[in-house]
């Protein structure tokens, strides 16, 4: 078996991943991105499905958590890892004879990092939910829309991910730092309700200063703003507009050709329905490639709207080396950039069959 690489700045961090959706496998995947040598535990007995991006650098193993001798090797497994990682709903670890004070029995420097949309306690603690609902009771989910029309999901990457993800990783490599001088570990309760109004702290100071409508598509950040929103162009297509700030601002309209008075008066909102017009009258008139030239090597922040099949062939994508392909399927490349540590992509297909020994050989466990 080809050993995943682990050249990054989190080399030599052992991570128990527990087969999951949503942010667990995604923890883990950036995880090992970094250099951590994640195993991940599959539900044995059930299909199989190939994850070769959230998999990417992961070594897999299939468990029966229900399996006296195979409860025995994730045990082993416990005494060994610096991190686990679990997605399941509150007490199914509890169940498992695997939560966080079993654990602690068997490694009290243990990491337990655990993520959930309502968090771990609470009269939501037990119900089902996904993305869409959590956003929808952190305020995130009203906002997010065009003016009298029905909230729209952004994708699943408010909850799930920035909300979720993130929010477990950083809470897993605080907990890391803290074991430091305190030498223990501790859990990890992270919950996509709590996470997603963090990232919201800029709405929430606009609200306390009264520069925020609970009106979809009428705020500077929602669409409603007439420079800070997307507009259609000749072939269907869209370009993005974010010129917020007025020296921006001036060079979209000096490029557009537009009326001066438009810089004068950027931020009278009663000026910005007319303004919104104008601008939507003006980029229909040509395609947004056209756009896009008019706007190249300008601060006026336009840029066209790309597909998936167009994101790998943007010049500052392909500059930085953001998007690659591993055996032909197209991924972000690892993210972030180290100046010193150069974290590598490992995929690989997946033999479960004989991984097991060799995965505890590697963490120098007998079997």
């Amino acid at each position: 078996m080809n050993e995943p690489i682990h050249s990054g700045p989190l080399n030599g961090l052992k991570i128990i991943e527990f087969e999951g959706i949503g942010p667990a496998p995604l923890a883990g995947q950036l995880l090992s991105d970094l250099g951590a040598d994640v195993v991940k535990i599959l539900r044995k007995h059930t299909k199989i499905k190939k994850e070769p991006i959230l998999d990417r650098n992961k070594k897999t193993i299939p468990l029966d958590l229900k399996n006296i001798n195979d409860k025995v090797i994730v045990k082993k497994l416990i005494t060994k890892a610096d991190v686990l990682i679990e997605g399941f709903r509150p007490g199914v670890m509890e169940r498992l004879g695997l939560g966080p004070k079993d654990c602690e029995k068997i490694n009290p420097k243990l990491v337990f990092g655990r993520i959930t949309g309502w968090g771990q306690d609470g009269p939501y603690a037990k119900k089902a939910g996904h993305d869409i609902n959590y956003l929808a009771v952190t305020g995130a989910l009203n906002a997010i829309g065009y003016k009298n029309s029905e909230p729209i999901p952004p994708l699943n990457l408010l909850g799930d991910y920035a909300g979720g993800t993130m929010f477990l990783i950083m809470g897993i490599l605080s907990a890391l730092w803290e074991r430091n001088y305190s030498n223990k570990g501790q859990v990890v309760d992270a919950a996509m309700i709590e996470g997603v109004p963090s990232i919201m702290s800029l709405i929430h100071t606009l609200i306390a200063q009264d520069r925020w409508k609970n009106i979809r598509g009428s705020n500077l950040l929602d669409g409603g703003c007439p420079f800070y929103r997307c507009y259609k162009t000749k072939d269907d297509l869209y370009v993005s507009v974010g010129a917020l700030e007025n020296k921006f601002f001036a060079i979209l309209i000096k490029k557009l050709e537009m009326d001066k008075k438009w810089v004068q008066i950027q931020e009278n909102k009663s000026k910005w329905d007319e303004l919104t017009k104008e601008l939507s009258s003006i980029f229909i008139t040509k395609t947004r490639n056209e756009w896009e030239k008019l706007f190249k090597n300008t601060d006026a922040c336009v840029e066209p709207v790309l597909n998936f099949d167009e994101i790998e062939h943007n010049n500052q994508n392909k500059f930085r080396k953001i998007f690659i392909r591993k055996n032909n399927i197209l991924q972000a490349n690892i993210s972030p950039k180290f100046s010193r540590s150069k974290p590598q992509i490992s995929i690989k297909e997946q033999n479960q069959s004989k991984n097991i020994s060799q995965v505890l050989k590697s963490w120098k466990i007998n079997r």
